[in-house]
């Protein structure tokens, strides 16, 4: 009977999950970036990896005005609040988003019609930097998945092309390989810089890399 006062516990944190979910729940709890996110208050872990793009290439230095792409559940725009404290910051997704000061949220589809509208709009010009972590809900087959995400980036990337200023930037996440040859040829005849990161807090079984694309050019 010794054992018997630990196997309620096991039994209730296995009910109802997958293997699969398992092994997540529990990589989720020993991920030290999970832990450090949760003692310093942002909303996720990905928040630590655009900290370290920005240390590593200095994109929120001196913005004005920033597009958040996929933005829930707000990670990422927090950095930037804290980074560039007095730019302008527009978020959108899909699903909703907890309010965040100093950040204009919208729910809506950012492949909508009106959506890039709506983002300039708000901002009360063109951005300087336009940020995408965007990636499509996986079906489970590698190839479809990844050409649906990749169709995001693309969007991004015409979005960012379409509307940044003069010198701006734009950083996407992409999938292992890269970016697109057709795409990232476009990239290179529009930016001054472009070059593929995989920052540390970017778990390394994992397939996603982050486009960098500096200086643009009209």
């Amino acid at each position: 009977m010794r054992g018997a006062g630990r196997e309620p516990a096991r039994l209730k944190t296995g009910r109802g999950r997958t293997a699969s979910s398992a092994r997540w729940l529990k990589r989720q709890l020993a991920d030290p970036y999970v832990q450090k996110a949760k003692a310093e208050g942002y909303r996720s872990r990905a928040a630590y990896k655009l900290a370290e793009l920005d240390a590593q290439f200095g994109l929120l230095k001196k913005v004005t005005r920033i597009v958040d792409l996929g933005v829930a559940p707000g990670g990422w725009s927090q950095i930037a609040r804290a980074r560039a404290p007095r730019a302008a910051i527009v978020g959108i997704d899909l699903l909703p988003t907890d309010p965040l000061a100093g950040v204009t949220l919208f729910q809506m589809d950012f492949m909508a019609e009106d959506a890039p509208a709506l983002l300039c709009d708000a901002l009360g010009g063109a951005p300087d930097l336009v940020l995408s972590d965007m990636a499509a809900n996986t079906v489970g087959h590698k190839q479809t998945d990844h050409l649906r995400t990749m169709a995001l980036v693309e969007a991004a990337a015409y979005f960012a092309i379409t509307h940044l200023a003069p010198g701006g930037a734009f950083l996407a996440k992409v999938l292992a390989g890269g970016t697109d040859a057709t795409l990232l040829a476009l990239l290179k005849r529009h930016f001054a810089s472009v070059k593929h990161a995989k920052p540390p807090a970017s778990r390394k079984d994992s397939s996603e890399w982050y486009v960098v694309a500096q200086g643009f050019k009209p």
